[in-house]
């Protein structure tokens, strides 16, 4: 235990400079290519693992040293956030592994190990990289995830603006396909919107749609029902021969709406 309490001290005491000489190494290799701002955030990443490393070999057992987890994340979030994908990060493991590898067993053997002991740091410095890989990439999932998300809610919002044309008239152009999670956003959100610009008359138009499934159809119907018993009068214009006869038959009952072919002819008859 005391060659590898040697080692741990040794990895601890230089960890900067094998970092430099690991990434130094990996950048070597063939089809490996990385920023020069890469390197040297590689540099960093390292350092702070080979110190990580050095303090589990204290203890016999696999303890996962305090603050690993964390810092596992935090390189999964920055590396997330700046826009990477996870296969770059994954395909950058397996030659990181053998430099490494192949830096701590010639320690080890510097030290004067036995053949048991480098296995045993092998193992150790093996295990650590499973845990953080783990890590990183389960919080890499997670933040992108939320970034997909978000950019849904914002292209949610551009692709259903309610437009006012007129004094207490608004026309809430429809563009694209609409399913079901479209829908639901129109739903919980455009409503409010419209309540709060105190529309009366608004013309739902459906020109520019591509595709509409049951569920959103079923959608549009109760958004149509909750604007009605908030006295909004509700009229929609462009329903196409095909998307009519897909509403009629998924058994949707559009006979108490008010329809119009084009919103020029919405407008008109709301004037008159």
């Amino acid at each position: 235990m005391k060659g590898i309490i040697g080692v741990a001290k040794y990895l601890d005491d230089n960890a900067e400079m094998l970092a430099n000489e690991i990434v130094q190494e990996i950048s070597q290799k063939p089809n490996f290519e990385a920023l020069q701002e890469e390197l040297e955030q590689a540099i960093i990443v390292y350092t702070e693992f080979i110190k990580f490393l050095g303090k589990s070999l204290f203890s016999s057992e696999n303890n996962v040293p305090e603050g690993l987890v964390e810092w596992s994340k935090t390189n999964g979030k920055r590396t997330a956030s700046q826009g990477e994908r996870i296969s770059i990060i994954i395909t950058r493991y397996p030659p990181t592994r053998l430099v490494f590898i192949d830096y701590l067993t010639n320690i080890s053997i510097e030290h004067g190990l036995s053949s048991e002991e480098v296995v045993f740091i092998n193992k150790r410095f093996n295990y650590l990289l499973d845990i953080s890989i783990n890590e990183t990439i389960i919080i890499f999932e997670q933040v992108k995830d939320k970034i997909i998300q978000k950019t849904q809610q914002e292209v949610l919002k551009l692709s259903v603006p309610v437009v006012p044309i007129q004094d207490k008239t608004a026309v809430l152009p429809l563009i694209g396909s609409i399913d079901s999670e479209r829908a639901e956003y129109i739903l919980n959100n455009v409503i409010l919107k419209i309540l709060e610009m105190r529309v009366e008359y608004l013309i739902v138009d459906f020109s520019g749609i591509l595709t509409i499934d049951a569920i959103a159809e079923r959608y549009l119907f109760d958004i149509y029902s909750v604007l009605r018993l908030q006295g909004i009068e509700v009229m929609m214009t462009g329903i196409g021969p095909e998307l009519a006869q897909t509403i009629v038959r998924n058994g949707i009952d559009f006979s108490s709406i008010k329809t119009y072919a084009t919103v020029k002819q919405a407008i008109e008859t709301q004037k008159s």
